[in-house]
């Protein structure tokens, strides 16, 4: 009878320690699902203030008011037209140093 007794006081233990356990993992899950929300909610946010801060029109604008920065005019314009993609050695001759070309696709 003892025995019983004790089988039923273990199973019981047992149970309990489970019901706790299901208890503290459905806590858990619901701080996780409100930190994945709140996470949401900042990375929405810090999308749309790089949005805000990486717009041409705010970047033209910090050029030139806080750069000094302004337009080229005409004559301070030069394109270049190359030929062929070729590495273009400059200097003296030996020294190793190379121009990068950019070819506009057509």
């Amino acid at each position: 009878m003892k025995v019983l007794m004790g089988l039923v006081v273990v199973s019981l233990l047992v149970y309990v320690a489970e019901r706790v356990d299901i208890v503290r993992l459905g806590y858990q899950i619901e701080r996780l699902k409100t930190e994945r929300a709140v996470l949401h909610r900042e990375r929405d946010e810090l999308r749309v203030k790089v949005s805000k801060l990486s717009s041409p029109e705010r970047i033209a604008h910090l050029a030139t008011d806080r750069l000094g920065m302004m337009q080229p005019r005409k004559d301070q314009v030069v394109l270049v037209h190359v030929g062929p993609l070729s590495p273009v050695t400059t200097g003296t001759a030996g020294s190793g140093i190379q121009l990068a070309r950019h070819v506009p696709s057509k």
